[in-house]
């Protein structure tokens, strides 16, 4: 159910004999439907723990600590997540690491919350990397939670700003996962197009089982038979992949406007049909320009070179450097004092730079929307899992640009 994760065995039980480690514990779907993305993060994680173990720890008043990441198998159930959670706690963990799941999210911060008030002395934080549905940073907003992606609706004002700008565009179909984060998705897309661009006609509108269709041909007829001339969807994983192949195979032309679309098997599943139609909004690509930008990518690829392996998320990156630094400012691991450090956070790697807002634990940084063309020339350096096709900047934004305002109404724990 778990795995030890350290740069060397023999720091490790070095660090065992002098300074305790610092418990991480990631809780993922590590099997089934959306294995692949569960094992994509853990390669970020990992990569992220080895860098700060390579340093020397994390330094704290009693001395440098080094970090223990253990990963447990949600299956993507919440059945499984609050299992894996009790056992984390269990095992010592203060900091729960989760994110493919915005429904797996939303049971754990619950039960992190209660945990958190029947055992105060025992406490932990949850760093979510991706579970995006606003609702956990609006009116489900906790102290104990701290998200590092942009959520849905800051991502489809991304998005958006671009759509806007297609003249020619003026019919569309959404479609998304039947779980809180795929509705989430669905519904801002209908009230940004009603703001940006009312002439556009929505052409259909479908929620399907998440990670249980097996054969999309029959959603990718009626996206064609609609007349869309796009497809605006949150789906990941598989989901997106099985999507975007039906498309092809039933000849939709049209664009794909996606939160995803960037990665894990969906470029080479589209093929040059994708080419120049397939849009993804993410907080940094490959190919985002910069010798900062190269410098980070050229680095993950060297301690993960496979084709297979090639998935990097600068977010998470950051998400581990703002943890480092808030138990250095801290000078404790102790996750209340942690979590007061945290929520001023403000991090930079990679050329980019992002702050965490004390009010709703949201974190503020860059987006870029790219387009997905032949590697290649300036533009396309770099492409997706040895594909052949990488995501060209279409256009950046500060983090300004996407910042949206809060409703959060944050209860703080007394002491």
């Amino acid at each position: 159910m778990r795995s030890f994760v350290c740069l060397a065995l023999s720091a490790c039980l070095l660090a065992h004999a002098q300074k305790p480690p610092i418990q991480l514990a990631m809780i993922e779907g590590m099997s089934g439907p959306f294995a692949n993305t569960g094992e994509a993060v853990l390669r970020n994680l990992v990569w992220a723990v080895e860098r700060v173990n390579a340093r020397g720890g994390v330094a704290t008043a009693d001395g440098k600590r080094l970090l223990v990441l253990n990963r447990y198998d949600s299956k993507g159930q919440n059945e499984e997540a609050l299992t894996s959670l009790r056992a984390a706690i269990d095992a010592g963990a203060q900091y729960v690491f989760q994110g493919n799941s915005s429904a797996n999210a939303a049971v754990l911060i619950d039960a992190i919350q209660k945990h958190n008030e029947r055992e105060p002395n025992k406490r932990v934080l949850f760093l979510n990397y991706s579970a995006v549905d606003p609702a956990l940073t609006e009116e489900k907003c906790n102290f104990w939670h701290f998200r590092f992606d942009a959520h849905a609706d800051m991502r489809m004002t991304a998005l958006m700003q671009v759509l806007k700008q297609d003249t020619k565009l003026k019919s569309v179909y959404l479609i998304g996962q039947d779980y809180s984060f795929g509705q989430a998705v669905l519904r801002e897309a209908k009230q940004q197009l009603n703001s940006l661009r009312p002439d556009i006609q929505v052409t259909g509108e479908e929620l399907h089982p998440m990670g249980r269709v097996k054969d999309f041909l029959p959603y990718a007829s009626k996206i064609k038979a609609s007349g869309a001339q796009a497809v605006i969807t949150g789906n990941w994983g598989n989901d997106l992949t099985l999507l975007v192949k039906a498309a092809k195979e039933v000849g939709f032309d049209g664009k794909f406007y996606t939160f995803y679309g960037n990665a894990l098997g969906a470029p080479a599943a589209m093929g040059d049909a994708g080419v120049g139609k397939v849009l993804a909004v993410a907080e940094w690509m490959p190919n985002v320009a910069g010798s900062e930008s190269v410098k980070f990518y050229q680095t993950f690829k060297q301690r993960f070179d496979k084709p297979s392996e090639d998935y990097v998320h600068l977010r998470m990156q950051l998400m581990m450097e703002a943890l480092v630094q808030s138990i250095e400012r801290a000078g404790s691991s102790e996750p209340l004092v942690v979590a007061l450090q945290l929520e001023k956070s403000e991090v930079s790697m990679g050329g980019q730079r992002g702050k965490m807002r004390a009010q709703d634990h949201q974190f503020q940084q860059p987006l870029v929307v790219g387009i997905m063309a032949k590697q290649g020339g300036v533009e396309v350096p770099f492409d997706v899992e040895g594909s052949g096709y990488g995501f060209k900047t279409v256009k950046q934004f500060k983090a300004n640009e996407v910042e949206m305002p809060s409703s959060c109404k944050m209860v703080r724990p007394a002491s």
